[in-house]
């Protein structure tokens, strides 16, 4: 008797590309039924993958339904700055209208070092309260003190470093400044542009030279001196009180002469020329 195949044999199946006109064979595929079911989920896998790669490392994720785009996300952003803001102007609006009840009603005033403490920083945490008070106290006494001898009146002496200076003109400087050869700078700038003046201060010396043009001194207090020279028309006289960044003069010296659009700045000191570069930005 024949064999009666006791274990059922893979049934083995093919695919093959034939060419319509001769029916030869150009490509021919052999799989079984388990190999196909395998090759059909690897590539639903695979194109899931691909899928999931695309949307999440591409722009492509925005094309989502509810996914925040880049403008939803910087608004977002925007408004919890907006909010955090917001929140500390109440806060400060809180304990000031705190304090403005109490002073109304006739009691203390809320202790704003109270509330720094008890934040608790790490360089005050080993203070106790008692030094913590006296040392307030001994701080509050003085700037009392200061006050109460015009240690704030805006005639007190400052050093240079201290002021602020107007620019006298907006330019660029063409000519640096040298304490021997050159006290001064040149300021290059359009003709007709205004000079301005760099503190308050009263106009000492108006004036005209064949070489500088018409110039300009002002006395400022601190025995400090600012020169302006070079200029085309004055608008101060001698004797006048001018504020800082007043227009003073319009810059632009002897008709044909070389460097007539530059503004010639000095400063001088207790008799000394200064750097303006060091003290003004132009």
């Amino acid at each position: 008797m024949g064999r009666q195949n006791p274990e059922r044999e893979r049934r083995t199946y093919r695919l093959s590309l034939l060419d319509n006109d001769t029916h030869d064979t150009l490509r021919s595929v052999r799989f079984t039924k388990l190999g196909f079911i395998y090759g059909a989920i690897t590539a639903v896998l695979a194109l899931l993958l691909v899928f999931y790669l695309l949307f999440a490392f591409t722009p492509l994720r925005t094309i989502i339904p509810g996914y925040p785009n880049p403008h939803s996300r910087k608004e977002a952003v925007a408004n919890a700055i907006k909010i955090d803001s917001l929140e500390n102007v109440i806060t400060r609006w809180n304990l000031y209208a705190a304090n403005l009840s109490r002073v109304l009603t006739g009691e203390a005033t809320v202790d704003f070092d109270s509330l720094v403490r008890s934040a608790t920083p790490r360089y005050l945490s080993d203070k106790d309260a008692a030094e913590l008070a006296r040392r307030d106290s001994v701080l509050r006494e003085t700037v009392q003190k200061e006050e109460q001898f015009g240690v704030g009146s805006p005639e007190r002496a400052l050093p240079i470093e201290g002021m602020h200076f107007f620019s006298p003109l907006k330019g660029v400087v063409a000519v640096g400044y040298d304490p021997v050869l050159h006290p001064s700078i040149d300021i290059s700038a359009p003709t007709g542009s205004v000079v301005s003046a760099v503190l308050d201060g009263i106009v000492v010396f108006t004036g005209r030279d064949a070489e500088e043009g018409y110039i300009t001194v002002l006395q400022h207090r601190d025995n400090l001196i600012s020169i302006y020279a070079n200029n085309q028309r004055l608008l101060r006289s001698t004797g006048e009180s001018v504020k800082a960044g007043t227009p003073i003069a319009l810059v632009g010296g002897i008709a044909g002469r070389e460097g007539a659009e530059n503004l010639h700045f000095a400063l001088w000191h207790d008799g000394a020329s200064l750097d303006p570069t060091r003290y003004i930005s132009f």
